[in-house]
């Protein structure tokens, strides 16, 4: 893109006074700011001008909790032996969600890099690596495991992987793609500018998980693959049970677009999403901020992120406009004058697509009730509850249950770690000779 080109763009969409600093850049700051210019969706921000000049987010919804389901022995069998034969038939790949950095941990660099092996030390990405390697062992077909880091942490996402030899996955398998980024707004509709050449992004929110797989070709790829069910997790789960058979078994027994595990929440007002019925009897989800008090009191199930999807659905929702989500922060900007402000107020908006915007687009929707303490211990805050130490307590707690399954009691005051590639419960650590002569 030229200067011309760009000043056209930019001109037409009232955003001229990007360029309000452009004979104080040098060379190298006027190519990259010509490179966000070009890079910026107009017809999206155009969007988000309407949607902050009509002073509205998301639609209301009225709070009804949605039916949750705890399947029996007998369909769990059934759905797990389904399930079985995707995994077989290389039908299922991972999703990961792992675009955010460690620094409420106190760490620098990505969070999936952060340690948390209660006696090795290692980092959440191995936690989830070596349970796909398991399942690829396991049922003999490679599972793809598609990452969506972020512009701040894919370089050193990827580093992760390669000096840890990808964690025994096969590097063909395990695919990097980048969040996309969003400019915020001013009060009048206009773009930020961070430095003078340039302009503030943000991500786009985990909703636009479908943009940056259909613009990475992910979707093509998983396609071509054979894949038919996606599942989708977020880096700071250690315990997700990942492409869980009977939950991806009975995703495809159902027909569903869409399935969520739902766990009970703490409390009432837990930070977790609520499903809920909306008025044309399909499915959505309320953010937990949107809730009184006593809405959330209804809601005795959260969302924790953890979903399959129906390739099919994924694709058709990928060419669709989702809903917009707005925020209202402070962001430090340039003045008009040149100075750097840092505001003592909100003085901007940043934009967001939720993934969960898709709910209400599934015709079938399976919404399955589980355990938190066997598959749900997110690693969120640098102390107190949802931090490093609750985790790594959640983990030893699960480990010590397949040990004491299988006969063997382990003190709490011995630590304990168990390579997720090599056993996924009591019964796999016997047939596997873990516990041999134990007894």
């Amino acid at each position: 893109m030229t200067f011309e080109q760009a000043r056209e763009v930019l001109e037409a969409n009232g955003q001229g006074h990007v360029l309000r600093f452009w004979q104080q850049l040098d060379a190298a700051a006027r190519r990259a700011l010509l490179a966000q210019v070009e890079a910026i969706d107009f017809a999206e921000v155009a969007r988000m001008r309407r949607l902050l000049a009509s002073g509205a987010s998301a639609a209301h919804v009225t709070p009804r909790p949605a039916p949750v389901v705890s399947a029996s022995r007998r369909v769990r069998d059934e759905a797990f032996a389904a399930g079985e034969e995707q995994l077989r038939k290389g039908r299922v790949a991972v999703l990961l969600v792992a675009g955010g950095q460690g620094s409420r941990l106190g760490f620098e660099g990505p969070k999936g890099a952060y340690g948390i092996g209660p006696v090795s030390g290692r980092p959440l990405f191995y936690f989830h690596a070596r349970k796909i390697v398991r399942l690829t062992r396991l049922y003999g077909r490679p599972v793809p495991f598609y990452i969506m880091t972020s512009e701040a942490n894919d370089a050193a996402t990827r580093a992760c992987f390669e000096a840890h030899g990808y964690f025994g996955l096969n590097p063909a398998d395990v695919i990097f793609f980048k969040q996309g980024v969003w400019p915020a707004l001013d009060a009048e509709g206009l773009l930020l500018l961070e430095e003078p050449g340039r302009i503030f992004v943000s991500p786009d929110g985990h909703g636009g998980t479908l943009t940056a797989l259909a613009k990475n070709g992910c979707l093509d790829d998983m396609a071509a693959r054979g894949i038919r069910s996606v599942f989708f997790f977020q880096v700071d789960n250690p315990l997700v049970d990942i492409a869980d058979p009977a939950f991806v078994g009975l995703h495809v027994l159902c027909g569903a677009d869409l399935s969520l595990k739902l766990c009970r929440k703490c409390s009432p007002t837990e930070k977790m999403g609520a499903v809920s019925i909306l008025d044309n009897g399909r499915y959505g989800m309320i953010e937990y901020s949107e809730l009184t008090p006593k809405q959330a009191a209804r809601f005795k199930y959260g969302s924790p992120a953890i979903h399959v999807f129906s390739l099919a659905f994924l694709k058709r929702e990928a060419r669709k406009a989702m809903p917009l989500h707005l925020a209202h922060k402070k962001i430090a900007y340039v003045a008009q004058d040149g100075r750097r402000v840092k505001p003592d107020a909100p003085n901007g908006y940043k934009f967001e697509k939720f993934i969960f915007d898709v709910l209400p687009d599934a015709k079938t929707v399976v919404n399955l009730a589980f355990d938190r303490a066997e598959e749900f211990a997110p690693v969120k805050n640098a102390v107190g509850e949802d931090s490093p130490a609750t985790c790594r307590m959640a983990l030893e707690a699960k480990w010590r249950r397949w040990l004491a399954a299988a006969g063997i009691a382990v003190p709490e005051t011995v630590p304990l770690e168990i390579d997720p590639a090599y056993a996924n419960g009591a019964k796999e650590l016997k047939a596997n000779g873990l516990l041999l002569g134990a007894e």
